[in-house]
Parts: structure tokens; C-alpha cells; sequence
């Protein structure tokens, strides 16, 4: 038996490296399950490594997706066969802009039943990297302030949302007022049009000269070092995107002041939380959407997998929404 697998040999445009192939299905191995994949978003972060922003990181020939929902069709040996039939979000195992994706049964996140499959489907990426950046990294809470550019995107959103759930006070970023007024909605305490507004004067404004806590920087290159001058002494920022595919002059936008650059990449996280941190985070942002507390992106658009390519020039168009890959 065979299934689609979305693969590319090269970097370079999507819609030149990315071709449509079949795999064999090998039987989930011991601890394993096997999911067909039903929903899939297309996030910045599954195109990026296409075009080569992370040559270091990425081994070719490579599939691209990190997240998405499934439903277990076959258990390797260890396994209960109570996971037949369930929904998972399939996680640390093989990317998921396929048919069939094999992980560990531990790995698995099962997803109760009121979350529909458009949700599920984005609960991995953007949530976990801004959960675990407000609560591990930054520990924020009621009086602290944080600047989050693209703030109109599916992250800019959750950081919104999380600011009105931890008590801290966000500024978003954004270079047009189409999304001002949710951004206002989901929980923003102000929002900057940097094309409109200088920021860092802005920024002094709305801290009363003492400038924010942290910033998180999406998109990089002038973007993210603009960043710096808005902290306070001893301020952070983290960068975890790379939307302009430019990557920051960190060291010298940051010599002579107080504030700190880190990175953050989920994978690393990932390959070093233990089980129970790993479920225990799941948990806490699965009750937080059961609850109507966090909402994921609306849909703008679906595809079948087949049709990726049009799919990411629809993702990349001006389209309001996530696009999902579905099978």
C-alpha cells in the first residue's frame, strides 16, 4: 500500500523544488502508531526552511509540515488498540505534509472531541511557542509589558489572547490597521502602525519613558533590531521567526546596552522536555481553547494535499485566515 508524501531535494521557491511522490507504508514499529492525516495549516515556519533560511537545520531530501491532526489507523506492538480510531495531533515523528505519518505512541497529543479539526490542527506551533515564551521564558505577569511585531499573524493573535489570560500588557506591531480592532478584541492593550508611528517614541509613550519588559521578534532583519531600542534595562527579546528571511545583526544592534537577544527554536525545546512537562503543556493550551479561552485562526481557505503548491501562493496572498492541506 502506498501514500502521498510532499517532498523537495532542493531549496528554492516552493512551487519549483516541491514535488508530489508515493511512499511505501511500513507497519508501525513497537510503541508506534500510524495516522492518516485529515488537516494541516500552513504555517511561515513550514515554508521557510523550503526557500533555505535554516540550510544547517534541514536534511535533504525533506517533507515539509510540523504540525497537524490525524486519526490512528494502525498500533505497533505495546500499543492499545483503544488508540484505534482516535484523533492525535502526531508529534516528534515524521513531518506531516503527507498521507500517513508514523510517531510514537507517547508522542501522540489525543484531542477531545469539542475541538473540531480546524483548531486542532493549529494547536501545536503558534500556541506552544507563545505559552511556553510568557509563562517558561519570560514569566510574565500582571504590570509587565511586551512588544510583539507581525502582530496581526496567527502568533501576533495568541499573544494577544494570552495577555488578557496571564494579566501582562501587550503592544502589537502591525503596518496597517486591518487588524487593529481585533487586535483591540482579543486582548492588545495598544496597537502600533509602525508605517504611521515612530515606534520607539511610541513605545516610550505608552511605558512612560521606561520602555517594555521584552519583545518578541517575528520577522527580523530591521523589523526585530528596532526592537532593542524599545526595552528597558536588562530587557529581552526573542527571536522565532524569520518572516522577512533576513536574519537580525543582533550583536551589534545590542552592543553597549543592557538588553538581551535569545532564540527560540520549539524543536530544541521539544527534544529536551521530559514527559511530563511535554503533557503537562499540552494540557494547560488544550484547556485553554476547550474553554473558548484561546482561539485559533478562522480558515481562509482549504486545498486538498495534492494541491500545495497553489495552496502556499494562497497563504502568502493577502488572504485573511490559515489555509489548511487537507486529506
Amino acid at each position: 500500500m502506498k501514500a502521498k508524501v510532499i517532498r523537495y531535494y532542493r531549496f528554492g521557491e516552493p512551487n519549483e523544488v516541491m514535488c508530489i511522490e508515493e511512499k511505501e507504508l511500513v507497519p508501525p514499529g513497537p510503541g508506534e502508531l500510524a495516522v492518516r492525516m485529515c488537516a494541516r495549516p500552513i504555517n511561515p515556519s513550514d515554508v521557510i526552511p523550503v526557500r533555505g533560511a535554516y540550510p544547517h537545520r534541514t536534511l535533504l531530501p525533506a517533507v515539509p509540515g510540523f504540525e497537524g491532526v490525524g486519526v490512528v489507523e494502525a498500533v505497533g506492538p505495546g500499543v492499545s488498540n483503544q488508540m484505534l480510531g482516535r484523533r492525535v495531533l502526531p508529534l516528534k515523528g515524521e513531518n506531516t505534509w503527507q498521507e500517513m505519518v508514523r510517531t510514537l505512541d507517547r508522542n501522540a497529543i489525543i484531542v477531545p472531541d469539542d475541538i473540531n479539526d480546524q483548531s486542532a490542527s493549529q494547536i501545536y506551533i503558534n500556541p506552544i511557542t507563545a505559552w511556553l515564551i510568557c509563562t517558561d521564558i519570560l514569566h510574565l505577569t500582571y504590570g509587565d509589558t511586551l512588544i510583539v511585531n507581525a502582530g496581526g499573524s496567527a502568533i501576533g493573535r495568541i499573544f494577544a489572547q494570552l495577555s488578557k489570560i496571564l494579566g501582562f500588557r501587550m503592544i502589537a506591531l502591525t503596518r496597517n490597521d486591518s487588524h487593529t480592532a481585533e487586535l483591540y478584541r482579543l486582548g492588545a492593550v495598544s496597537v502600533v502602525n509602525t508605517m504611521e508611528e515612530l515606534l520607539q517614541e511610541r513605545v516610550a509613550e505608552l511605558t512612560e519613558g521606561r520602555g517594555a519588559n521584552a519583545a518578541v521578534d517575528c520577522i527580523g532583519g530591521a523589523d526585530g533590531e528596532q526592537l532593542v531600542s524599545c526595552l528597558r534595562p536588562h530587557g529581552t527579546v526573542i527571536s522565532v521567526g524569520l518572516l522577512s528571511g533576513i536574519s537580525p545583526l543582533w550583536h551589534e544592534m545590542t552592543h553597549g546596552t543592557q538588553v538581551n537577544v535569545k532564540l527560540f527554536w520549539l524543536k530544541h525545546w521539544v527534544e529536551r522536555c521530559s514527559q511530563e512537562r511535554w503533557e503537562q503543556v499540552f494540557n494547560e493550551v488544550i484547556e485553554l481553547v476547550r474553554e473558548g479561552r484561546l482561539l485559533m485562526a478562522n480558515i481562509g481557505a482549504t486545498y486538498e494535499l495534492a494541491n500545495v503548491k497553489q495552496a502556499i501562493a494562497t497563504a502568502e496572498s493577502s488572504i485573511e485566515g490559515k489555509v489548511l492541506l487537507l486529506s
